[in-house]
C-alpha cells in the first residue's frame, strides 16, 4: 500500500503543476519534493513517513551546508602553515585567511569546520574573539571569528582530530612500500573544514599558499605548484594562484617519487608503484593536448597525477593541478583508463566552471561524464566511445530503479542532508545523456562550439542550476528553436529518471557478446568454447554485468574454471564476478571475495558488496568479519558508507 498511496500522490502533484500559470516552469516534482516556483506556494509535500507537511520553497543561490557568511564577509585567500604529526595523527598549525568585507558594516566572520581545535585567533598579533558553536552532525560546527574595525587578515591557530573525516593517516604496513607512513586528505563535497577552518563552499573561490613540514624522509604534495626536483628537507612550499573552491584543496604525504610522461604531465607515486602507472597513464599527454584543440586552452599549467595507496575511496578526485587516484586502474593493459579521463575533464568542467552548491553537482559531473566519453573517442576510437557509452547507460539504469524518484533528479534537493548523498550515476551518467541528446539535435560542431563558448563564460565561476538554463535561454534556445524544447529541458533537469525519446548508447561489439552468452545460457555451447581470444575488458564487463540474477552452482564452476574470474587480476572484472557469486552464494570465490574487500577501499567496489552480503544473515556474518578487518585501513567515508550493512 504504502507504495501504491506515494505513486498516486505524485500523480495528484503532477496534475496540479500541469494547471500552474507558471509559462516554462521547472517541473521539480517528486513525491518528496515540490518546486515552488512552479506552484509559487507552500504547498504539500510527503515524507517518507507518507505524512503530509509544508515544504519551503528552495533559495537556489543558498549553500545549504555551510555556515558561511560570504555575502556579508568574503574569504579570497588562505596562507596555510601546518606541521604533520604521524605519532599523534594530526596537522597541527595555522591559517590565516585574507577577507574582503561585501557589507560595509560587517563585523563578524563566519567559517565552517569540523572536529578541529581552535587554540586561538589573532590579527595583527593580538587575540581576537571568537566562539566555535554546537555541532551539526552533516554539518560540523560554526566558527564566529569577530573581526577588528579595518582588519583584512585573521590567523587561527588550531589542530586536526586523528579521526578527521576528510584526512586518512595510514601507517607503513598499509602503504605498497611497507617502509613509511603516509597522509592524503579527500575534501569533497564538504571534508575541508575538517582539516582547514574555512569557507567551505563551492559558491567560494580563494586562492591559497602552504607551508607543510613533514618527516625529512617523506615527500610533501599539493592541488598547487608542485616541483618534482625539490629539495626533500621535510619544508615544502606551495603555491595556487588561481582561484578554486575549498573541496579542491588537498594534500597528500608519503613516500613518493615522481616520474615524467609528457611536456606537461607526470605521475607521482610510491616507488613500487611508478613505473606501472606510468606505462598505464602514458596517454595522458595525448588526452591533454585532444581536450584543449576541442575545448580551449588548459587552464592549470601541469596536469600530474598521484597514485593513492589502494584506501583511496574514491576512483579519482579532479583535484587542479595533481590528480587524485586509486591503484585500482592499473590494470596493465589501459582498459580502466576513462578514469583518467575523467579527472582531466574536470580540469573544464569543474574545476573552472564549477557547481555553486551540491543541488548542481550535476554541472560539474554531467559535463565531465560527456567530456570523458569524448575524450575516449579521440584518443582511442568510436568503437571504445560506444562501448563505454553502454556500460555508463546501464549503471544509469540501474541505479534508477534502485533509487527512489527524488533522487533521480539533476537539481536534487539536499537539504537536511549530508550532500555526500548526492554521488550517484545520476548527476554522472543522467547528466552526460542529457547533453548527449542537446548535441544529438543541434549537431556534434555545434554542441562542440557551445561548450567552448560555455567554458569561457564561466571561466573560475560557481554556478547554479538556474544560471546554466538562463544561458540556454540567451544561446542554445534561441540559436534553434526549433530543434530544442524548454519544458523538455526542464524535465532532463526537474524530473525523475529517464525522459521518453532520450539517446540509448548502442555498440556492435557488444552483439556477439549477447550472442555468446544467449547460446551458453540455452546449454547450445560450453563457456571454453566461447570464442573470446580478441574480446575487451569493457566487453567481459558486458558479459557478466548482463547475467541473468540466478546462476547455479554448476554454471559457476563452469564459468569460472574456463575463464578464472576469482582470479581475474582487473579489479572492475572481479567485482563484477564477485557480485555474481554473492548473489548466487558460490563459495569458492569468498576467499578472494575477502581477500578483495580487506585489500581495495574504493567504495564503489566494496559498497555493492557489503550491500548485497547483507541481505542473508551468513552473508551479513562474513560481511562483518571482513569489515573489522579491513576498517582500520577503510577511509572514513568508506567506513561510514558501509558500516550499516554489518551493524
Amino acid at each position: 500500500m504504502k507504495n501504491i498511496f506515494r505513486l498516486s500522490t505524485l500523480a495528484l502533484v503532477i496534475a496540479l503543476a500541469a494547471c500552474s500559470p507558471a509559462e516554462n516552469a521547472p517541473s521539480d516534482v517528486t513525491e518528496d519534493t515540490l518546486n515552488a516556483d512552479t506552484l509559487n506556494a507552500d504547498i504539500l509535500n510527503i515524507d517518507t513517513q507518507n505524512q503530509i507537511a509544508p515544504t519551503a520553497a528552495i533559495d537556489v543561490s543558498k549553500d545549504y551546508h555551510s555556515y558561511a557568511n560570504p555575502d556579508e564577509v568574503l574569504v579570497t585567500h588562505l596562507n596555510l602553515d601546518l606541521s604533520a604529526d604521524f605519532t599523534v595523527k594530526k596537522l597541527i598549525g595555522s591559517v590565516q585567511v585574507t577577507v574582503k568585507r561585501q557589507k560595509e558594516n560587517a563585523d563578524e566572520l563566519i567559517l565552517d569546520t569540523r572536529d578541529l581545535a581552535i587554540l586561538s585567533v589573532t590579527s595583527s598579533g593580538e587575540d581576537v574573539p571568537f566562539d566555535l558553536k554546537a555541532a551539526d552532525e552533516n554539518l560540523g560546527a560554526a566558527l564566529h571569528i569577530t573581526l577588528p574595525k579595518g582588519a583584512e587578515t585573521v590567523t587561527i591557530n588550531y589542530e586536526t582530530s586523528p579521526a578527521a573525516s576528510g584526512a586518512q593517516w595510514l601507517t607503513p604496513a598499509q602503504t605498497a612500500g611497507k617502509k613509511h607512513p603516509f597522509l592524503f586528505t579527500q575534501a569533497q563535497a564538504v571534508h575541508a573544514r575538517s582539516f582547514i577552518p574555512l569557507q567551505d563552499s563551492p559558491q567560494v573561490r580563494v586562492t591559497y599558499t602552504a607551508t607543510i613540514r613533514t618527516p625529512k624522509e617523506l615527500l610533501a604534495v599539493m592541488s598547487a605548484s608542485n616541483d618534482p626536483d625539490t629539495e626533500r628537507d621535510g619544508v615544502y612550499e606551495f603555491n595556487m594562484p588561481q582561484p578554486i573552491p575549498s573541496y579542491l584543496i588537498a594534500l597528500a604525504i608519503g613516500d613518493l617519487q615522481f616520474k615524467s610522461m609528457g611536456e606537461r604531465t607526470g605521475v607521482y607515486a610510491e616507488p613500487s608503484v611508478l613505473d606501472s602507472a606510468a606505462a598505464e597513464f602514458e596517454d595522458t599527454e595525448n588526452m591533454l593536448i585532444a581536450t584543449e584543440n576541442k575545448y580551449g586552452p588548459y587552464s592549470w599549467d601541469r596536469y600530474d597525477l598521484l597514485i593513492l595507496p589502494p584506501s583511496f575511496p574514491f576512483g579519482g578526485m579532479e583535484n587542479p593541478r595533481l590528480s587524485f587516484i586509486t591503484p585500482t586502474v592499473i590494470a596493465g593493459d589501459k582498459s580502466l583508463v576513462s578514469l583518467i579521463a575523467h579527472e582531466l575533464a574536470h580540469s573544464w568542467s569543474g574545476n573552472t566552471v564549477t557547481n555553486a552548491t551540491w543541488r548542481d553537482l550535476w554541472l560539474n559531473e554531467g559535463f565531465t561524464t560527456y567530456l570523458t566519453y569524448r575524450i575516449m573517442e579521440m584518443i582511442y576510437g568510436e568503437d571504445r566511445y560506444n562501448m563505454e557509452a553502454v556500460l555508463g547507460y546501464q549503471d544509469l539504469q540501474a541505479d534508477i530503479e534502485s533509487l527512489e524518484p527524488a533522487d533521480q533528479i539533476l537539481a536534487i534537493d539536499l537539504r537536511g542532508r549530508n550532500p555526500d548523498d548526492v554521488f550517484s550515476n545520476i548527476p554522472y551518467e543522467k547528466g552526460a545523456l542529457f547533453l548527449r541528446e542537446i548535441e544529438q539535435k543541434i549537431g556534434r560542431d555545434n554542441f562542440d562550439r557551445f561548450l567552448l563558448s560555455y567554458f569561457e563564460r564561466f571561466s573560475f565561476k560557481s554556478i547554479t542550476t538556474d544560471e546554466f538554463i538562463a544561458y540556454l535561454d540567451e544561446t542554445l534556445l534561441q540559436q534553434y528553436a526549433d530543434k530544442l524544447d524548454k519544458s523538455r529541458i526542464n524535465a532532463w533537469i526537474f524530473e525523475p529518471g529517464i525522459p521518453e525519446g532520450a539517446p540509448v548508447p548502442e555498440s556492435d561489439a557488444f552483439v556477439k557478446v549477447d550472442n555468446s552468452r544467449e547460446q551458453w545460457l540455452a546449454g547450445n555451447t560450453r563457456a571454453n568454447a566461447i570464442e573470446t581470444k580478441d574480446w575487451t575488458v569493457h566487453q567481459w564487463l558486458y558479459f557478466l554485468n548482463n547475467m541473468p540474477e540466478r546462476l547455479d552452482e554448476r554454471q559457476l564452476a563452469e564459468l569460472d574454471a574456463a575463464f578464472s574470474f576469482t582470479k581475474s587480476k582487473n579489479n572492475e572484472i572481479a567485482h563484477s564476478w564477485l557480485m555474481i557469486a554473492v548473489t548466487n552464494e558460490y563459495k569458492p570465490a569468498y576467499e578472494r571475495l575477502y581477500s578483495y574487500l580487506t585489500s581495495i577501499g574504493r567504495n564503489k567496489l566494496v559498497k555493492p558488496l557489503y550491500r548485497e552480503l547483507s541481505k542473508t544473515p551468513d552473508g551479513k556474518a562474513f560481511a562483518k568479519k571482513a569489515f573489522e578487518e579491513a576498517k582500520p585501513g577503510y577511509h572514513p567515508l568508506t567506513v561510514s558508507a558501509n558500516e550499516g550493512y554489518v551493524e
